[in-house]
């Protein structure tokens, strides 16, 4: 139902409200544009409400008042959904054009404000105060205005060949200036609002600036609008030239015989493409429409190419084609232990998967984010899954992809438009359900192009990818049956509503003993296989592998021990090329030549040997590591020096332990005026890597408490974990990682939080099994435990004061 609108310019007169005009008027909803008193309007009535109206007014040759909707698109307005000012009009004729549809014709009388609704059916109606047209009087400004809308509506209506030239005679007979600003704003083209606000105008001369100013901006507009047409018809000109030209030619050709039927040809193909590509009602629907409209595009024109192009990407996709699931389990464990050692965790959850797959085949592809340290098998791992469920395999690098069009698309509105890499990605896997890593996933960034991060939540949403909208294809395309998998090596950067679309797995670092199995079953047959040799030309003792991954690498991953067995491997290589053919054993001496120095040593104990320095666990992106900290003194006064390139928390963390410190002086045997004439200076190793964060808190402590009271901190030992000013030890994160730092740098004993307890169980075995956990609440702990000896000094009676007898003797 609706109404269509025509603002049709009426004999200007005195036409303002009448003695009999009433105070409560119905009131007719008008869209998509404002009356004016003394316009004529004719209507298309479609509304039972509406209906209703005009039989009731025609009936007792009532009023009315037209109110414009503030929202065009609402079927049944309500009070909010009005203006509030309107005009006064009266029916002048009506027909009926239908069962349900009529036609009237409307004169505007005058303006009128809405007080308040008094009915809501079966039509509004609402009491209203009407509003007198104000007299212009002998005012020199408003003549002055009148004037000069008179000569810009001119100039416009010359502008403008479609308005009659009796328009300019109309313009020029009224009088009114309040008559001849509604008429013109009334017949040109402005938006609703800005009539609206003409209507609203009582003031005379605000309301004939205002029309002024909007005739002012329609001229400027037809004045560059022709610009741009002369220029336009000028480059039509040339092109329809161009294509008259090239028809001639095609006409020669066919003359003599030269035109091939390529082109109808190629045409012809690209629809058989499109009917095998099994496309979507929606999208085939899509694809004949661009098909025919191709068919009449010169194949000279650049259109032409953007069409085709779209097209055979549209063929090109899959759409039907899937491969069929290998459900065999046994099959797919055996795949996967062959491929990579350990992580039972993400082998269960594929295994798991595959059960389910078996037992309802409908099951949405699962979206897993693996996060771990580099070199720990993440993107190898996602091609042992395609392997071991039968599926074609394709890895998307997301590291720093800062453009949304690098997932979305660009629109073909653009040249060199193209899909988005998801897009790109299927249409290389050419099946509809392959595994699709996303690798790097934490390394998105965003800039002015928008946020890549935002553009793949829809694409990780199992709610929503079914119907996922590139920008260049405009249709949607279902990636509900994609196995995605995710890499990163951080958790923190990936925003939250992306994380939360995914799986976490977590992957540790390596063990020794696992480093071991990964080097021999993995690592040395892939590089003997990569260089040319095989197990008769080399062979790497047990001895000189583990010295490898001790002396040569320290590491979460296995990245580092794998190029230190092709250094080994490539060093062979050469003697096999120039003739040697006897087999070469590597053993642990060997490998100094060939390596070079050991770059690892155990440091610990050397370090600690002196007073003043306590080894901390640390947490990093590529895994964990151990940090010394050492504290020395100095004649001075009393000032504490940090140095390491520190984070503010961590700057914090070491003021509270000096003031722990400084608290507990005298339990802890520590002169208490240490500070008066000393200065204290806290530094980190490794100056050139920024550190932050709370937890190196216990290990400032006993650095400082092992300086003040001369005692040596156990080389054996390493520590984190958050204080408090009360000496309260609270828990901190990365706890799997640290302690595996521990046990690659021989740690024997690790000091953590109590309520860290329960991050325990995520630590390999191994390592469990070859560390010892002192587990700590308060720093008192942690210094009996850190310390060689215990610091604390037995408790003192306190001196009891003389009596006054005493005294007085």
């Amino acid at each position: 139902m609706s109404e269509e609108t025509k603002n049709v310019p009426a004999p200007p007169g005195p036409q303002g409200p009448t003695a009999e005009s009433p105070q409560v008027l119905p009131i007719l909803p008008l869209r998509n544009s404002v009356f004016f008193p003394g316009g004529v309007l004719p209507l298309a009535v479609g509304r039972q409400k509406t209906i209703a109206l005009i039989k009731d007014a025609v009936r007792d040759e009532k009023v009315i008042g037209v109110v414009t909707q503030v929202r065009a698109e609402d079927e049944d307005p309500g009070a909010d959904g009005l203006y509030t000012v309107g005009t006064v009009a009266r029916i002048v004729k009506l027909l009926k054009m239908g069962e349900d549809n009529y036609s009237l014709v409307v004169q505007g009388i005058s303006r009128f404000r809405v007080l308040e609704f008094v009915q809501f059916t079966p039509y509004l109606e609402a009491r209203v105060e009407l509003i007198p047209e104000e007299k212009p009087g002998d005012d020199v400004e408003l003549e002055a205005l009148a004037i000069n809308l008179k000569k810009l509506a001119r100039e416009v209506i010359e502008m403008m060949p479609e308005i009659p030239a009796a328009a300019t005679e109309l313009v020029e007979s009224i009088s009114h200036p309040g008559h001849l600003a509604d008429l013109i704003v009334a017949n040109i083209d402005v938006s609703l609002e800005e009539k609206q606000r003409v209507l609203e105008k009582i003031d005379l001369k605000e309301r004939m600036k205002l029309v002024l100013e909007l005739l002012n901006r329609k001229r400027e507009i037809l004045k560059i609008s022709s610009k741009i047409d002369s220029q336009v018809k000028g480059e039509m000109s040339k092109t329809q030239r161009e294509y008259y030209l090239r028809q001639q030619l095609k006409a020669i050709k066919e003359e003599l015989g030269e035109l091939g039927d390529d082109e109808e040809e190629d045409l012809e193909e690209l629809a058989e493409r499109l009917k095998k590509a099994g496309l979507p009602p929606e999208v085939e629907k899509v694809a004949n429409k661009e098909l025919n409209r191709l068919k009449t595009i010169p194949t000279a024109s650049s259109e032409y190419t953007v069409a085709r192009t779209y097209l055979e990407w549209l063929a090109d996709l899959p759409w039907q084609t899937a491969t069929e699931d290998n459900l065999d389990l046994e099959n797919a464990r055996q795949v996967l232990d062959a491929d990579h050692y350990d992580i039972e965790k993400v082998k269960k959850r594929i295994l798991e998967y595959l059960a389910v797959r078996k037992l309802k085949n409908d099951m949405r592809g699962p979206i897993l984010c693996l996060v771990g340290p580099p070199g720990v098998g993440k993107t190898s791992l996602g091609q042992s899954i395609a392997r071991a469920v039968g599926r074609k395999f394709v890895r998307l690098s997301l590291g720093g992809v800062r453009d949304e069009a690098e997932i979305r698309g660009h629109r073909r509105t653009y040249v060199g438009a193209l899909p988005g890499r998801i897009i790109q990605s299927m249409k290389k896997a050419g099946t509809i359900n392959p595994v699709m890593m996303l690798d790097e996933i934490d390394k998105l960034g965003s800039d002015f192009r928008g946020d890549p991060a935002a553009a793949l939540l829809e694409v990780l949403d199992p709610e929503q990818n079914n119907s996922f909208s590139d920008h260049y294809l405009d249709v949607p395309y279902d990636l509900s049956k994609v196995m995605f998998i995710a890499t990163a090596n951080q958790l923190e950067p990936i925003p939250a509503p992306l994380r939360d679309r995914m799986e976490i797995i977590e992957l540790p670092g390596y063990t020794f003993d696992e480093k071991m199995h990964i080097a021999k079953r993995h690592l040395i047959p892939k590089q003997l296989r990569e260089h040319g040799i095989t197990d008769e030309h080399l062979e790497l003792t047990d001895a000189a592998l583990a010295k490898i991954i001790v002396g040569y690498t320290r590491e979460a991953g296995v990245r580092n021990l794998e190029r230190r067995i092709a250094d080994v491997c490539r060093a062979i290589a050469v003697g096999v090329a120039s003739g040697r053919t006897e087999k070469r054993v590597i053993d642990e001496g060997d490998l100094a030549e060939i390596l070079g120095p050991e770059k690892f040593y155990n440091e610990v104990a050397e370090r600690t040997e002196i007073t003043g320095v306590a080894t901390g666990l640390a947490w990093t992106p590529t895994g964990g590591d151990i940090l010394f900290i050492e504290a020395t003194k100095m004649p001075g006064k009393g000032t504490l020096t940090l140095t390491g390139q520190l984070g503010d928390v961590m700057k914090e963390s070491a003021q509270a332990a000096l003031s722990y410190v400084r608290s507990k002086s005298r339990s802890l045997g520590i002169d208490p005026s240490f500070l008066e004439k000393q200065d204290v200076h806290i530094h980190f190793p490794a100056g050139a890597i920024p550190k932050d964060g709370p937890s190196a808190g216990v290990t400032i402590v006993t650095a400082l408490v092992s300086l003040l009271a001369d005692i040596h901190a156990r080389g054996d030992t390493a520590m984190t974990g958050e204080i408090t000013l009360r000496g309260q030890v609270l828990p901190v994160g990365g706890i799997k990682e640290k302690v595996l730092a521990a046990h690659r740098a021989g740690i024997k004993r690790v000091i953590l939080p109590e309520r860290n307890r329960k991050d325990i169980v995520d630590v390999p075995e191994q390592a469990r099994q070859e560390l010892e956990f002192v587990f700590a609440s308060h720093l008192d702990e942690v210094l009996t435990a850190a310390l060689d000896r215990s610091p604390f000094v037995p408790a003192q009676a306190p001196e009891v004061p003389p009596t006054a007898a005493e005294a007085r003797a």
